[in-house]
């Protein structure tokens, strides 16, 4: 019973001994950079709860004594809103989903198969991430339009051309990541697979998938976010079907001659915020339960 109390003691008095000062600074410079990070994401949904006289005033505030939310009814009021989400929602989820597929069948096919003309593969990936997304804008758009004629589905005016170019951006990062995650799989667990009687592909899809889950959480976080967030291809590639118009160009309605709508305008970005924040919480557990299971694994 003594012992028990001089260790509960013991505990308590750690509890409250001093920090030391350079755990101290660095937990201070952490809650300046998230602080830091976090004010303009503060200050767009503030914006969009504050009337037009506040938004427009000489003397901005960061705070306000009048919440509206007419800004917010003005974008849901918006003709082709729900249609434009809808058609964001659809690309996102398809790229997505084939990133993860796809990457994933390349990143073993590059991890555990020996072939010719794998390295030159792999430094062609890499070559890929390194040219500008503005730079092959124009050949792109030529290139969909040739493709147009072949697959009407995958040509311009079509959320098939977008699916096909986010493909393009997101597959080489992807496949590379992914080549590490693989590559971190022991080769004897494969062979203890196939001792045991299992197939390369249920060792592929039963063992090896799940063992990779971080690496796929990662890719899918990053596909998405650029698929969602996506406003120059779908700029360049959505010409005059409107239907196909994503929500990105739908702020673009509040962008007046006259007179921009900046409540609009922030509301909006505060509609296209919230799917991505949705996202990523759920993708976050998969990731931490991933991770549990490749180190039980």
């Amino acid at each position: 019973m003594t012992s028990r109390a001089v260790s509960g003691g013991s505990l308590a008095a750690r509890r409250f001994l001093p920090r030391r000062p350079g755990r101290l600074l660095a937990e201070i410079v952490t809650v300046v950079v998230a602080a830091f990070v976090a004010f303009p994401l503060y200050w767009m949904v503030l914006s969009a709860l504050k009337p037009a006289g506040e938004i427009q005033s000489a003397d901005p505030r960061p705070w306000t004594l009048s919440p509206s939310l007419d800004s917010f009814t003005r974008v849901l009021g918006t003709e082709g809103f729900g249609r434009y989400f809808l058609n964001s929602v659809l690309v996102a989820v398809v790229v997505v989903a084939l990133s993860i597929l796809l990457s994933f069948l390349s990143a073993v096919a590059l991890t555990r198969f020996r072939f010719k003309g794998r390295t030159v593969l792999l430094v062609m990936l890499l070559v890929a991430q390194m040219v500008p997304i503005e730079a092959l804008t124009i050949p792109l758009f030529f290139l969909m339009r040739s493709v147009g004629d072949v697959v009407p589905a995958f040509g311009l005016d079509e959320l098939g051309s977008l699916v096909l170019v986010h493909l393009a951006f997101s597959l080489p990062f992807a496949i590379w990541m992914l080549r590490g995650f693989v590559a971190a799989v022991p080769a004897e667990l494969e062979e203890a697979a196939t001792v045991d009687g299992a197939s390369r592909f249920r060792f592929t899809w039963q063992i090896l998938f799940p063992l990779v889950a971080p690496g796929l959480v990662a890719t899918s976080v990053l596909a998405f976010i650029h698929a969602w967030n996506d406003f120059l291809f779908a700029k360049t590639f959505i010409i005059t079907n409107t239907e196909n118009q994503t929500l990105p160009q739908a702020i673009l309605v509040f962008f007046k001659p006259e007179e921009n709508d900046w409540g609009a305008i922030m509301a909006g970005s505060t509609l296209m915020t919230i799917p991505v924040l949705v996202f990523f919480l759920i993708v976050q557990r998969r990731l931490v339960s991933g991770m549990a299971g490749a180190v039980k694994g």
